[in-house]
């Protein structure tokens, strides 16, 4: 066996038998040891993958470029998640960039593999970063990734700054001013932690934030409320004739409301004849139901 070829089994066999969340510093030696693959054994292996679908040849692909995920996932450190994670995520970016490697279009299989890693590991930050998410819109997740760089200070952005972001990202300078918001703000758990003393109690929202729909009185008197509310309508209706009351039905309480043409055609009379009604009735309720 070559030199090279040894290397690259004692690789294969480390980073086979270990994940980055285990042995970080161990796994970035590993696939540091691996040698990068030369224009020409890139080209043959992935041939051999894309015509044979060779399986050896995939795995030799990624493994010879799980050096560049991890160089990748350090440029997104400041976001405070786990750079194993990061890892892990770009290395199922990187698999199916392998998959879809297309050796026939003439470039270098990691120009094709950014995209793919670095799309996994933006799905996972937006996922992780925060509880509630702070990027779902093209134009929010592309301020996401770029408005920390973009800031050329770590306080707020001034009205000029916001403008030229704006106009360099292709925003709205709304969603830039949004998104600064939203990058400056913090998680906040809901109850105290199990180990917090009586003194800190007041900082959780459990403290100060009341539930008020959880009051067992205002809860009846809510639902007493609309019971009686309910009574009085039905009530107030029955003492309209039956034309009137149908108006009102079809205008005011049908999930589909007609329009005064449609109940002109129905009553064979004019539009304004079908509003007068209308609003003679409605007086009549008003009346009805303040009594």
């Amino acid at each position: 066996m070559s030199e090279s070829g040894k290397v690259m089994a004692v690789g294969h066999g480390a980073v086979m038998s270990m994940a980055p969340g285990a042995n970080l510093p161990a796994y970035v030696q590993a696939v540091s040891g691996i040698p990068i693959l030369s224009a020409e054994r890139e080209q043959a292996l992935a041939e051999k993958l894309y015509f044979d679908e060779c399986v050896d040849s995939a795995r030799e692909l990624v493994l010879a470029h799980l050096r560049f995920v991890v160089h990748i996932a350090r440029s997104y450190s400041g976001y405070g998640l786990s750079e194993a994670d990061l890892i892990q995520e770009g290395n199922v970016g990187l698999m199916k960039a392998v998959k879809r490697f297309d050796p026939t279009k003439g470039v270098r299989l990691v120009s094709f593999a950014v995209h793919w890693i670095k799309a996994e590991m933006h799905e996972f930050i937006l996922r992780n970063w925060r509880i509630v998410k702070v990027a779902t819109t093209k134009a929010q997740r592309k301020l996401f990734f770029n408005l920390r760089s973009a800031k050329k200070s770590l306080g707020w952005l001034s009205p000029e700054e916001t403008r030229a972001i704006a106009a360099d990202l292709g925003v709205e300078e709304a969603e830039v001013q949004r998104m600064e918001g939203r990058l400056s703000s913090r998680d906040v758990a809901f109850d105290l932690p199990s180990d917090a003393d009586e003194e800190e109690a007041w900082q959780a929202p459990q403290a100060y934030l009341d539930d008020v729909s959880a009051d067992p009185a205002l809860r009846v008197e809510a639902e007493d409320s609309a019971r009686d509310g309910e009574v009085r309508l039905q009530t107030a209706l029955a003492g309209l004739d039956e034309r009137s009351r149908n108006i009102v039905a079809q205008r005011w309480l049908a999930e589909h409301k007609s329009t005064l043409h449609e109940l002109a055609d129905e009553y064979g009379v004019s539009a304004e004849r079908i509003r007068q009604l209308e609003a003679n009735a409605m007086k009549k309720l008003k009346t009805a139901l303040a009594a």
